[in-house]
């Protein structure tokens, strides 16, 4: 399995990208799997249903399975929250797997950056971001920049840069 990321701020268009660059990776052959990262709350479980009943009860763990998905929920309950490589070893098997998120962590990503957002290019202090992905120019930019529409190029750049799981950093941070 190798491994490569989308770092960018809030509303930059990481999700966006993903839903037009995973159908060209799967067309090419590749499996893909991602990992989302969510600096808030979250609830993957509707209120009302019986899963969600046993985990409001106080059950640690939840296992939903039918014939077309499964989901496991695990509550942390006071918990520290699990590293990135703690989490890559809990996937299946694929070729690819797109980190979106743990933009401090110690793996190569495609930084996605919108001038309208108004916040700053990440590339510069951080060495792992290998290309930016804009809606324009970036004439500042210290590293390759691709336009989001050229969907080809960005899945060749998270093919080629990527890296096999097991090289990842030790010294990753969360953020």
């Amino acid at each position: 399995m190798r491994i490569i990321g989308l770092a960018g701020w809030s509303g930059s268009g990481k999700t966006t990208l993903l839903a037009r660059v995973i159908p060209a990776l799967v067309q090419r052959g590749r499996t893909v799997s991602t990992v989302k990262h969510a600096h808030h709350g979250f609830d993957v479980d509707i209120p009302g249903k019986d899963s969600h009943t046993h985990r409001s009860a106080g059950a640690s763990e939840v296992f939903v399975s039918s014939s077309r998905r499964w989901a496991h929920i695990h509550e942390l309950r006071g918990e520290e929250e699990p590293e990135l490589k703690e989490i890559l070893a809990r996937l299946k098997p694929v070729d690819l797997v797109i980190v979106e998120g743990f933009k401090r962590h110690h793996h190569p990503k495609l930084e996605v950056y919108r001038a309208a957002v108004g916040k700053p290019l990440l590339h510069p202090e951080d060495d792992w971001i290998v290309a930016v992905a804009s809606d324009a120019a970036v004439p500042e930019a210290r590293v390759p920049v691709l336009l989001l529409d050229d969907i080809e190029k960005i899945a060749d750049v998270l093919l080629i840069e990527s890296i096999p799981i097991d090289r990842l950093d030790e010294r990753t941070e969360k953020v």
